[in-house]
């Protein structure tokens, strides 16, 4: 039994074809344009919002809580839904050294967006990140608690089970979209597993031999189906869903570069060849490294995929205005 939820996202989103990069590879690329589920509230993170601030509000939360990257979008979009619906906003965000001053000066990106909804920020460093995030995020809680909030704590990219659901979904959503001619593969940027593990599911119950197919951008095809397998195994339990096999989905790994969120020149100016191709904006966190793997493979392996791939366009836009400085150099030789 599928829970209720909230209403957010502008669905159903548009899936459009990618006609002059179709051409040039031989293989027919749509996209599922997730990134056009709002304005503020952009991109892939919103439909697992509909569910998992449904829970919070139905156990009277007044204030959520979540963490993620420096420019996460998952910690925009939750801080930017959830203060409409009267919830405070209060996020961890992992920087590179875990002080205040490592925050953009001005704002800049999703922290400028944090910040315009009031979020409370306490920034975190790689390390205490990776070992202790959620006790992090449970001793805030318990902070809380003790000023007489009622916290609700939202998972690292909204990736458990209940937030899986928005991906099962947009998942049938596809479905009815592809009509007589379903796609071989869809393609969705992998960085914390919840989009994928809802997505192999949502095209499981719908019946299709579509398969999902993650690209990650950081960690590595073990770990991350690891998650997918948990998710999955979760959902099963509390919402009947279908339980994923090994052949059900898969993650493609190689494309990380210089890791989460870092960027290479080559990478950069991939951004900038592909909006000049399609008119497509990508992001430097996620969907540029998945787009770019697509397309590698594409060209490399293209037995992998199939000749008719869809891909997910998770959104992230705001991210490209924190990487300003480096975009300018990746494309300085264009001047002049």
């Amino acid at each position: 039994m599928i829970p209720p939820h909230l209403t957010l996202a502008h669905t159903p989103t548009p899936l459009e074809e990618a006609k002059r990069l179709s051409a040039s590879l031989g293989v027919r690329i749509r996209i599922k344009r997730d990134d056009l589920t709002g304005s503020h509230l952009s991109g892939n993170k919103i439909r697992k919002l509909e569910f998992l601030l449904a829970e919070a509000m139905s156990l009277g939360a007044t204030s959520v809580l979540t963490c993620g990257g420096i420019q996460s979008n998952h910690c925009r979009a939750t801080a930017m839904a959830a203060a409409p619906i009267g919830l405070k906003p209060h996020i961890l965000l992992r920087t590179p050294n875990g002080q205040v001053t490592d925050l953009p000066a001005p704002s800049a990106g999703n922290v400028l967006l944090d910040r315009l909804v009031g979020a409370s920020i306490r920034p975190c460093s790689p390390d205490a990140y990776r070992t202790s995030r959620n006790d992090l995020l449970s001793a805030w809680a318990d902070e809380l608690k003790s000023q007489g909030e009622i916290p609700y704590i939202v998972p690292e990219g909204g990736s458990n089970a209940l937030g899986s659901l928005g991906y099962v979904r947009a998942a049938t959503e596809l479905a009815k979209q592809f009509k007589e001619r379903p796609a071989d593969s869809v393609i969705v940027p992998t960085g914390s597993g919840g989009t994928l593990a809802g997505l192999a599911v949502g095209l499981k119950a719908a019946g299709l031999k579509t398969k999902a197919w993650g690209i990650a951008v950081c960690d590595d095809e073990a770990y991350f189906r690891d998650i997918v397998d948990r998710i999955s195994q979760e959902a099963a339990r509390r919402f009947g869903t279908p339980v994923l096999l090994p052949d059900d989905y898969g993650v493609i790994s190689g494309y990380q570069g210089r890791g989460y969120a870092l960027s290479t020149s080559e990478e950069l100016c991939f951004l900038r060849d592909t909006a000049r191709l399609d008119g497509l904006v990508l992001d430097p966190v996620y969907t540029g490294k998945a787009f770019r793997g697509m397309v590698d493979l594409c060209k490399r392996e293209p037995s992998t995929l199939g000749r008719d791939v869809t891909f997910i366009h998770t959104g992230g836009i705001f991210g490209l205005f924190a990487k300003a400085d480096e975009l300018d150099k990746a494309w300085s030789n264009e001047d002049g």
